[in-house]
């Protein structure tokens, strides 16, 4: 039923029966992250020419800053678990350092620096642990936002909460009383954005998407018996629909605000893929797995309007305040997106790392984008990861 690239036709011989028989692949789910790490950790694929072009267009590198970048990433991404038990309670965060090529994890303890620098990683003494900057960013949760405040996250370089504020809205009466009760939370620094945010859903124009009444929205990533996309594309029980008009399946769970995720069932002659589209700027990309990108890592997305984009991981656990409500634990990027792209796979080399859900600007003028982690979906619904 499906249109299909060269390797979309290659995989779906062997997949069809690896979907439907659920034997011979190997796979990846929230359950089982040693799994991802391990792909992580071992793989030594090299990196297609499609891809280091992108991350050349978008992020300024050259091929070979590139190729180093990817190979420090993975290498940073798997080490990430492990400095954290290192940290053990001074845990502060971590992020990756693109000037240096390394992992950097704060700590509150210089008794714990010791041994967070045996795995490898670069060490920076803070005041606040990640525990009690969770916990500020809890209470600020329970603030009504008001429509000048477009997100709020932890930020572990800065060693404190952001709360992000539309620039236009600096000095909105509402927005002060907004910062001011946020500031008696905790560590607060505020920081502006030039548009508020919104969801990237659009009625039905051509591409390659998927529709729900007169909405398009774009496929996130397959999992074993469906695909996972954005909670606002629709509701549970609605139907959805190909690019080519054919029914594919329902949405069999779905929740926005508050998360934005839902899985759509796939039948009807339909069929699921471990792959990610790249619309041929780069070559369709497989996914192996689901380990999370610290903040400060590469980041790519795929989506049915404007296609293949790269930028970076900024934030991580962020508040987003739509005009919906607020959704919580979202993932910043410096990726742009538009309407249309809405419940697209946002990947990391070959990691599967979310849906996109919503943002501001667009791939013409630039923006900022959030996406909801995929193994946070994955466990909501007891869904696994089709991997390669």
């Amino acid at each position: 039923m499906r249109r299909t690239t060269a390797l979309r036709t290659a995989l779906s011989a062997l997949l069809l029966v690896g979907a439907w028989a659920g034997a011979g692949l190997p796979s990846a789910s929230a359950a089982d992250p040693s799994t991802a790490d391990s792909h992580t950790a071992t793989d030594t694929r090299q990196a297609s020419a499609g891809l280091l072009a992108a991350l050349r267009k978008d992020l300024g590198l050259t091929e070979a800053q590139a190729k180093a970048r990817l190979s420090s990433e993975k290498a940073a991404t798997a080490l990430q678990p492990r400095a954290q038990r290192a940290a053990g309670a001074s845990y502060g965060g971590s992020w990756f350092d693109a000037s240096t090529g390394r992992l950097t994890v704060a700590v509150t303890s210089e008794e714990r620096a010791a041994s967070v620098r045996a795995t490898g990683a670069t060490v920076r003494l803070v005041t606040h642990t990640a525990r009690s900057l969770d916990a500020a960013k809890a209470k600020i949760d329970r603030l009504r936002a008001p429509a000048g405040v477009s997100s709020w996250h932890v930020d572990p370089e800065a060693n404190k909460v952001v709360v992000n504020v539309v620039s236009s809205a600096r000095h909105d009466n509402d927005v002060r009383a907004f910062v001011e009760r946020a500031e008696a939370a905790g560590p607060v620094t505020v920081e502006e954005t030039a548009e508020a945010p919104r969801t990237f859903s659009a009625g039905t124009v051509g591409g390659d998407p998927y529709y729900t009444g007169n909405v398009r929205c774009s496929i996130g990533f397959s999992v074993y018996g469906g695909f996972v996309t954005a909670g606002h594309c629709g509701q549970a029980g609605a139907s959805v629909r190909g690019w080519d008009g054919s029914g594919i399946g329902n949405f069999q769970g779905s929740t926005f605000p508050g998360d934005d995720y839902a899985w759509v069932s796939v039948g009807n002659g339909w069929w699921t893929v471990p792959v990610v589209l790249g619309w041929g700027t780069v070559s369709d990309q497989l996914v192996r797995g689901s380990a999370v990108a610290p903040v400060g890592a590469s980041i790519c997305r795929s989506g049915s309007t404007s296609h293949w984009h790269c930028g970076n991981v900024l934030a991580t656990n962020e508040t987003v305040n739509y005009s919906q409500g607020a959704v919580y634990q979202m993932t910043k990027t410096s990726v742009c997106a538009e309407p249309g792209d809405s419940g697209g796979s946002f990947i990391s080399g070959d990691q599967a790392q979310g849906v996109t859900s919503g943002g501001w600007g667009n791939c013409s003028s630039g923006g900022q984008t959030w996406h909801q982690p995929v193994n946070e979906i994955l466990n909501r619904y007891g869904l696994t990861l089709h991997t390669a």
